[in-house]
């Protein structure tokens, strides 16, 4: 087994409008990241397994950076991953007042683009372009 540390050519990274709440945080960031799982499949690694033997679910496979920013920042982040055609969630700020997956895409359903009220955003992709994507945005503390 190699000990050499991995370094991967692809990024995931999540980025959080700066004024939320930090269970709002957390609950984007899982909602978020689940699209991804979903629906890029080279992002999950192998099942885990302890030692007496006991199975676990497999996970990403590289870590997953969280960045925050202003409103303005996840506009134009979204634009940016839109042009880049990059793999991307979205939530908006009309997500917190639905509880299920068909109310939650009917809300973001009856925003054109231009007028969604993000409040989260991941993006998976080549590390350079997801950096172009995040330009401006900071680490989340």
């Amino acid at each position: 087994m190699s000990t050499e540390p991995i370094r991967f050519d692809t990024k995931i990274a999540v980025l959080l409008r700066e004024d939320l709440e930090p269970w709002q945080r957390l609950n984007v960031t899982a909602f978020l990241v689940s699209g991804l799982a979903a629906t890029v499949p080279e992002v999950i690694g192998e099942p885990y397994e302890d030692g007496d033997g006991v199975s676990y679910l497999p996970m990403f496979r590289q870590p997953v950076l969280v960045f925050e920013g202003g409103k303005e920042m996840l506009t134009q982040a979204h634009g940016r991953a839109l042009s880049r055609a990059l793999p991307r969630a979205v939530f908006t700020s009309d997500l917190f007042a639905t509880g299920n997956d068909r109310d939650n895409r009917a809300a973001v359903r009856a925003v054109p683009t231009a007028g969604l009220d993000l409040v989260g955003l991941a993006v998976y992709g080549p590390r350079n372009g997801v950096d172009k994507v995040l330009k401006g945005a900071r680490m989340h503390p």
